[in-house]
């Protein structure tokens, strides 16, 4: 992959690297030196951080950052705000948003490029696989999350989104289709928006980002308090109603019955980590359950759903 200059000015990248930032400068810099080891030419694209007011300050940020991305600062709290905030300083007519503790294969920006240049895939999610910290010997909760975290290929081929850790996206099209809606399930939220606009999300595989298992319960429930709340609050805009609402929550409650068979068929875990795994599927399910009783009840507040996922 290299740059013609009759079609693209040299100081003119092709396309634009969106990367939403908040308090994990270590993960960060992991993530811009595999950046800027891509297999494609470095002047194609650029690379934009959005720090959404780390705690560690501005000047903490930019010193990791250095030469290497341009740092731009969403002052509105939440991942959906600090998107737009890169889209809206990018340069690019492609636009390829990833998270910052995400670590991109060194063909991720080539294939994606290669993928999404096709008129009839002017949207692309790619592969996202789980890391565990010592993948050869996951704890119950980095093995449920290698069971069941960051299945984007059903996402897209089944739901119609593909989730922002892992997308490209034509210019044209995002600006025709809008940005995130803060507060929702802003990937789940966008990608319906845009099938409903009529463009496809295409599900490309060699298209890969590694993301870290999370690695205790604490980090696993927070992850799905902040799912459920904005599950709620996307249905809500949607205008669906209690019956839709109480229907999740049954299918909440049953689905360990079902995806525990989903557990035992997969490849690669020891039967007594697979045992495991499914007691953290029950678990974790009755407290989705559980959250969503209580954002139907109004036990939480609408703003308390609003929370960040950087």
């Amino acid at each position: 992959m290299v740059r013609d200059d009759t079609i693209y000015p040299r100081n003119q990248p092709i396309l634009s690297v969106i990367i939403p930032h908040y308090n994990d400068l270590e993960a960060l810099d992991r993530c811009l030196n595999l950046l800027c080891h891509q297999t494609c030419d470095r002047t194609l694209f650029e690379i934009i951080v959005v720090d959404n007011n780390s705690a560690v300050g501005l000047a903490a940020v930019q010193a990791v950052v250095g030469e290497r991305a341009t740092v731009i600062t969403a002052l509105e709290q939440g991942a959906a705000m600090a998107r737009n905030a890169g889209v809206a300083a990018a340069r690019g007519d492609i636009f390829a948003f990833i998270d910052s503790d995400c670590c991109p294969a060194p063909d991720w920006i080539e294939n994606g490029w290669r993928a999404i240049a096709n008129a009839k895939t002017p949207i692309v999610g790619g592969c996202v696989r789980t890391i565990p910290a010592q993948p050869d010997a996951p704890n119950p909760v980095e093995a449920f999350e290698l069971v069941f975290a960051f299945k984007n290929e059903v996402y897209i081929k089944k739901v119609g989104f593909s989730v922002t850790a892992n997308l490209f996206v034509q210019r044209a099209v995002f600006e025709h289709v809008g940005g995130f809606r803060q507060g929702l399930a802003e990937d789940k939220d966008w990608g319906l928006r845009a099938v409903e606009m009529g463009y496809a999300i295409t599900y490309q595989p060699d298209v890969i980002v590694d993301h870290p298992a999370r690695s205790n319960w604490s980090a696993l429930a927070k992850k799905w308090k902040r799912l459920t709340h904005e599950e709620y609050l996307l249905r809500r805009a949607n205008h669906l109603g209690t019956i839709n609402w109480f229907t999740y929550m049954g299918l909440i409650l049953i689905s360990p019955l079902l995806h525990s068979i989903q557990v035992l068929q997969f490849q690669g875990l020891r039967p007594m980590v697979k045992l495991n795994v499914i007691a953290v599927l029950f678990r974790i399910r009755v407290y989705r359950c559980v959250e969503a009783w209580r954002m139907w009840s109004g036990v939480l507040s609408v703003s308390s759903a609003s929370h960040s996922k950087i």
